[in-house]
């Protein structure tokens, strides 16, 4: 994957985020802050927990930091999977929002 190819598809994953915490927030009682800095968005939660997701462009990956630990995805040519074989992106995000939301909560490309 080339720079250019890499930054299209990490900027719509930065992109998908925001808008499902647009989403979460008009649907449901819970709120998550979102606050983007370049290529790097942080999710605040009510309790004042953090999950921050930045994308590593020499690496080609994106970086997911949640209360659980760290965490490294890659594009596999249809999803961006960890690259310690620990699940697809958007579903572990939703895990771990889940967990410091003490709710359920989805996120979707």
């Amino acid at each position: 994957m080339t720079d250019p190819e890499f930054m299209d598809r990490a900027e719509s994953v930065l992109s998908a985020v925001e808008a499902c915490c647009d989403r979460i927030n008009d649907e449901s009682q819970v709120d998550i802050d979102n606050q983007r800095v370049g290529a790097m968005v942080t999710l605040v939660f009510s309790n004042s927990s953090q999950i921050v997701i930045n994308l590593q462009k020499p690496l080609h990956e994106i970086w997911l930091a949640a209360r659980s630990g760290g965490y490294h995805y890659k594009f596999n040519s249809e999803l961006w999977t960890d690259t310690k074989g620990q699940g697809e992106f958007f579903a572990n995000l939703s895990h771990y929002a889940s967990e410091q939301a003490g709710c359920p909560v989805v996120f979707k490309a």
